[in-house]
Parts: C-alpha cells; sequence; structure tokens
C-alpha cells in the first residue's frame, strides 16, 4: 500500500472507519461503540468527547494495519437531524440530540402553523427528531446555553470541528443542511419562514459548504490529513452503491428506502422525504425506524439468533398460517404508520409454531418496506432494486422483497458503505477519483 483515502462513518451507537486505496478496495477498517444516553423520557443524547475517543481509537487501529500508507485525505459521513451546540472554537456546550430523541413533540405547531407556502417548501413530513424542532426545544428548555452558542452542527460537523480548533466550525453542507426542516428545498436555502417561526437565532445556523470541500488540515494519529466536509450517510451510502437511478433499500437497524433523481420542489402535506444529496442533486427517501431492530426484538423473546430466525422462516408455510406481525415496536415517522402505532402478533391460535412466529416476523417487516415502497411513486416499469445492508443478506430476505415489490432484487455487497461514500469524499476533495469495488449478488426474480 502507498495511498489511502479515509472515511469515518459516526453512527448513533458506533463510528466506522475504513480506508480505501486508489483502486477502490478496502484495505482496512475498524470500529467502535459508544452509549446513547437518556438523561429523561423520550431524550437521545450523546457526549462528544465519545465521538472524539471512537475517532481516535479507530485511526490508531488503523494507522497500524496500513504501516507505511501516505493518508490522502479523510472524509466523514454522519447520521442525520442531530443538533449540536457548539462556541466559537468548535467545543460542544452540553452532549448532541439525536435524531430518536423526541422531546420536540410540542415545538412541532410552529411548523405546522406556517402558512402554506413556507410549509410546503419544506418538502418534508415535520418529525420531532429532526435539527429544527431540536433547536427550537433547546431555545426553549436551554435559553442559557443557546445563548452562549456560536453555532448549531450536525453530529458530523461537530466530530469534524473537534479536528480543527483554529478553524471556523460554523460550516455544514447540503445533505445535512436539507434535513433539518430549517431548508427551503424548492429554494435550496435556510428556510427565514421556518427559522422565524420556531424562534431560533439565525446566526446559528452554519454555512453551507460543497461535501468534497476541504476545510482544513489536521494533525492526527496517522499523520496531517486534509479534512473535507463530509456528508450524510444516506447519500453518502448511494454514493458507494453507484446508485444513480431507480430505488436502494438498506435494511440495517432501520430501512431507508432511497429514490435518486427527485425532483425539488414544493409539497403540501409530504409523505416521504426530499433531502440534497452530495453532488448538487436530490433524493427521495422513505423511511422505516423498525427494521432490524425489530427482527432483533423477536430474536430476544424466541431464543433465537439472526441465523436462526432466518433458517425457522425459510421453513416455515408462506403467510405463517395467517399470523400476522405488525413491526412498529418504536412507533413511526407517518406514512406507513404513526408515532403512536406499536408492534403486534395478531391471529395467533393453537398450531401457532416458532417458525410461524419467525416467518411472520420476517414478513410483518418486508410488508412494511412494501408499503413505504409505495409512498415513493416509483415508475412501474419493473426495474432491478439495489439492497444493501446487513439484513438484506439472507436469500428468504432477498425473495420476500422480490415478491412484494414485483420487481427483481440484487444485493449488492458493499462493507461500510457510507463510509466507503465518505472515504469517496475525501478523494474528490484532493482531485483523485475512486471507483469502489464491491461484489453484487444475483439478480433474484419475484415468484
Amino acid at each position: 500500500m502507498s495511498d489511502v483515502l479515509l472515511g469515518a462513518d459516526l453512527g448513533t451507537s458506533g463510528l466506522k472507519l475504513v480506508a480505501l486505496d486508489l483502486s477502490g478496495a478496502v484495505v482496512a477498517e475498524a470500529e467502535a461503540g459508544y452509549e446513547v444516553e437518556r438523561p429523561m423520557p423520550d431524550s437521545a443524547e450523546t457526549d462528544v468527547r465519545a465521538w472524539r475517543q471512537a475517532l481516535d481509537d479507530t485511526l490508531r487501529e488503523i494507522g497500524a494495519a496500513l504501516g507505511g500508507a501516505t493518508i490522502r485525505a479523510l472524509g466523514f459521513s454522519g447520521q442525520m437531524h442531530g443538533a449540536v451546540l457548539v462556541d466559537r472554537a468548535g467545543a460542544a456546550l452540553r452532549p448532541a440530540l439525536l435524531w430518536s430523541d423526541r422531546r420536540a413533540t410540542a415545538e412541532l405547531a410552529a411548523w405546522r402553523t406556517l402558512p402554506a407556502a413556507d410549509r410546503a417548501a419544506l418538502a418534508n413530513p415535520v418529525v420531532p427528531g429532526m435539527t429544527g424542532p431540536m433547536l427550537s426545544w433547546l431555545v426553549r428548555h436551554e435559553p442559557d446555553v443557546v445563548a452562549r452558542a456560536a453555532a448549531v452542527l450536525l453530529p458530523k460537523d461537530a466530530l469534524r470541528a473537534t479536528l480543527l480548533p483554529d478553524a471556523d466550525p460554523r460550516v455544514t453542507d447540503r445533505s445535512d443542511a436539507s434535513a433539518t426542516l430549517l431548508w427551503d428545498v424548492a429554494g435550496d436555502r435556510w428556510s427565514a419562514a421556518a427559522v422565524d417561526a420556531a424562534g431560533i437565532p439565525g446566526e446559528l445556523l452554519p454555512a453551507v459548504r460543497p461535501s468534497p470541500d476541504v476545510v482544513g488540515t489536521a494533525e492526527l494519529p496517522v499523520g496531517e490529513v486534509p479534512i473535507v466536509v463530509g456528508g450524510a450517510d444516506t447519500p453518502l451510502a448511494l454514493l458507494a452503491a453507484g446508485t444513480t437511478a431507480g430505488v436502494q433499500i438498506n435494511v440495517g437497524t432501520g430501512v431507508q428506502l432511497l429514490r435518486p433523481g427527485a425532483p425539488a420542489r414544493a409539497v403540501d402535506e409530504p409523505l416521504v422525504h426530499t433531502y440534497a444529496d452530495v453532488a448538487g442533486g436530490w433524493y427521495g427517501m422513505a423511511a422505516l425506524q423498525n427494521g432490524g431492530s425489530a427482527w432483533s426484538w423477536v430474536c430476544g423473546v424466541l431464543g433465537m439468533t439472526w441465523p436462526e430466525l432466518f433458517d425457522a422462516a425459510a421453513g416455515a408455510r408462506r403467510g405463517a398460517g395467517g399470523v400476522r406481525f405488525a413491526p412498529f415496536l418504536a412507533g413511526e415517522r407517518g406514512g406507513v404508520a404513526g408515532p403512536d402505532d406499536r408492534g403486534a402478533w395478531t391471529g395467533l391460535h393453537p398450531g401457532t409454531t416458532r417458525a410461524d412466529l419467525a416467518r411472520s416476523a420476517v414478513e410483518g417487516v418486508i410488508s412494511a418496506v412494501g408499503a413505504a415502497f409505495g409512498l415513493l411513486g416509483v415508475p412501474d416499469d419493473g426495474a432491478p432494486v439495489v439492497l444493501t445492508g446487513g439484513g438484506a443478506r439472507s436469500d428468504l430476505v432477498q425473495q420476500l422483497l422480490a415478491d412484494v415489490l414485483r420487481r427483481p432484487v440484487r444485493h449488492v455487497r458493499v462493507r461500510s458503505a457510507s463510509a466507503v461514500g465518505a472515504a469517496l469524499l475525501a478523494g474528490s476533495g484532493i482531485g483523485v477519483d475512486v471507483v469502489p469495488r464491491w461484489e453484487a449478488g444475483p439478480l433474484v426474480e419475484p415468484t
């Protein structure tokens, strides 16, 4: 190895770091976890210092694995929608609020009472775990902290700022800015109407720069490395898989259905999200909070591992003997299900077996994915769907998805897709274009 690019994906419960050589191969990777703190009901927070510790730990591990390789640049991918208040030096003034925080429910009234044109220009469903409502909650409940803040940053921006103490930390990119409920999608700029209605100090909003822009050079355990702005995790997963048309479905803890090339237009009462990508365009997204997380819960209840769950489900009858599983254990954002909906098994009878319960759990999540797919308005052209994520490795899941979507699917095996996308951004920032290498599974046709 001689030259490599680094990509860090700041997830909700862990950070993944990959090293990508200039042939597009992942040559090293490391991962470190951290806790999501819940200091009060409906809260979800993480100390930014835990993110930095995870980055430092993975950088040391990657550095040892790479030997004498030259690190050309580092890019960041991040969980979306968070809110981190920082001072002028980029130091966090309190723990970050995360996308799963639900305390800002009352603050949503400010968005719902916007004039119709201003509300439609946001082109996104109104949910409490987005940056705008959470910042509005902070203005209301922690005004002293807000008064000391120089900016509100998204998670990956707050982590990047810890590496560059001498640079202006007040920077984000379109892919994250567009997912705050403070972005005028139709006008491609901050929404003055939303900012004013929510009572948010406009000076807290960061500058928006292109995702590949180099914002400084950091002294890291692997040497001096140029740092680029970075982007949100879902468009970077699209970048890594090379999906520019059709639909890509990522099956992980949650499920994200992504449609590149979506139009940026005002939408009355939107059921799906419209977000900016990292290359100047847009994509539509229908998201389920309950995907692999629901399967993990079922595994715990049934005393099964994931492979055992899918094996049992594959051996059971289609339709699970009439048993149905609603996977909405944590509620949903709307469209497919609402925030107050919950999970359930129904149709149980004396003949129900553990295999039936397993089968119904798999079919229940797949059915929800099918409903979410319908919200995207995808043309009925039978085009193949790209699958990514660990939850899509199962042959049964792939076949059920092909059947419910009524079109062929293909699983693309991209290791740490969002982190790979971040590394590709890092290369773009220094003028090095790399094509990622990944393995594609067989095309699975609907039965």
